[in-house]
């Protein structure tokens, strides 16, 4: 790619779209990488713009995305809008080449997301999306051993995750056409699609159930659960329970898998249930602002911490990562537009599945 070599001897420019809690995280960590500096900085509210502009020494703070991509010192874009604007973000960096990384999900629509993947195709500009969880040590290092074939053949195997009411809310507030299964299952979806390698997911059969988010106004359920088939038989079971009690330990994404292999066997558990904070003075929580538990399950936010000074977790290595890759075109373990598309099809396809009660075949048209 002639944009990552031309850029091996200099720092990236970035303009980081969106100032909200992933989009002010992001352009943090890249502020304090050696690799990149923050050029500019787009948010609806100017003065949130102005405010991260100011931390992170970006000369450019706006209400204009168009004025923030075009910038001839911005070599790439990091997209932390909300769910719905992602399209409308990536089609306007893509145009102006420069390559994205966008939060999850690519979108909410197979339409949507086939607009942004023939624009990446079509105009060679490399589009990337922020599948967080594949940064996580421990994942690594299962990918690895599965690649060298210590599972062998995969069977199956199931994947859940939970997470508390509270979270829940911040997302539909954020969002309010987004379900827990498109916006947070896709994660786990992908943890398993990249597990399995290039074996895909051919039919979902789905239900779901729920009243909590029904009652707040929000047409979804509460927990969903899905039959995966994959092309060669492989069988997995995915869930989600998004709607436990407003104050459960969890102070993220709190997932299980486990994969059944012809010569062996995969079982996580990422609750982080082991490492356990107990306050009468209550524990903050990464996500939910002004929001605190008395017990709290330390490290088990999704995409990372602040702790003394620094943000640690994935979300920074995988910022770093999409740097480097702008740099060198070393694609490493980012998620590329294909494959975020493949994923979204699952997660769309449960949705449908759940909804007509019927098994929906892939991929979808």
């Amino acid at each position: 790619m002639s944009t990552a070599r031309a850029l091996t001897d200099r720092s990236v420019g970035l303009a980081v779209l969106g100032a909200g809690r992933i989009g002010s995280t992001r352009a943090r960590v890249a502020s304090c990488y050696p690799g990149s500096h923050v050029v500019a900085v787009a948010d609806i509210s100017v003065d949130r713009a102005v405010g991260l502009a100011d931390e992170v020494s970006a000369h450019v703070a706006t209400d204009d995305i168009v004025k923030a991509i075009s910038l001839p010192e911005v070599d790439a874009v990091l997209v932390a809008t909300p769910e719905h604007t992602h399209p409308q973000m990536v089609l306007a960096a893509l145009a102006a080449g420069k390559p994205v990384m966008c939060d999850t999900p690519m979108a909410l629509n197979v339409y949507d997301a086939a607009k942004m993947l023939d624009a990446s195709e079509s105009l060679h500009v490399p589009l990337c999306f922020a599948y967080t969880q594949r940064f996580q040590r421990h994942w690594q290092v299962a990918k690895e051993n599965i690649v060298r074939g210590a599972l062998g053949r995969i069977l199956g195997g199931t994947v859940r995750v939970y997470n508390s009411r509270a979270q829940a809310f911040q997302i539909l507030k954020r969002c309010p056409a987004v379900t827990p299964i498109v916006d947070v299952l896709t994660y786990w979806i992908d943890m398993v699609c990249w597990f399995m390698q290039d074996n895909r997911v051919v039919e979902v059969y789905a239900r779901g159930n729920g009243e909590v988010f029904r009652n707040a106004g929000y047409e979804m359920d509460d927990l969903a659960w899905a039959i995966l088939t994959f092309s060669d038989g492989a069988v997995v079971s995915a869930g989600i329970a998004y709607a436990l009690p407003e104050h459960y330990p969890t102070l993220g994404q709190s997932p299980r898998l486990e994969l059944v292999g012809t010569h062996g066997v995969l079982n996580f558990e990422d609750e982080h249930k082991n490492h356990l904070l107990y306050s009468e003075q209550g524990a903050l929580h990464g996500y939910v602002p002004n929001h605190s538990v008395k017990a709290a399950y330390l490290a088990s936010s999704s995409y990372g911490d602040w702790a003394q000074g620094k943000f640690w977790g994935p979300l920074a290595d995988e910022t770093r990562a999409f740097v480097d890759f702008v740099r060198t075109g070393a694609r490493g373990t980012i998620v590329f537009a294909e494959e975020a598309r493949r994923t979204l099809d699952i997660t769309l396809a449960i949705e449908q599945s759940a909804r007509t009660r019927r098994s929906v075949t892939l991929p979808l048209a």
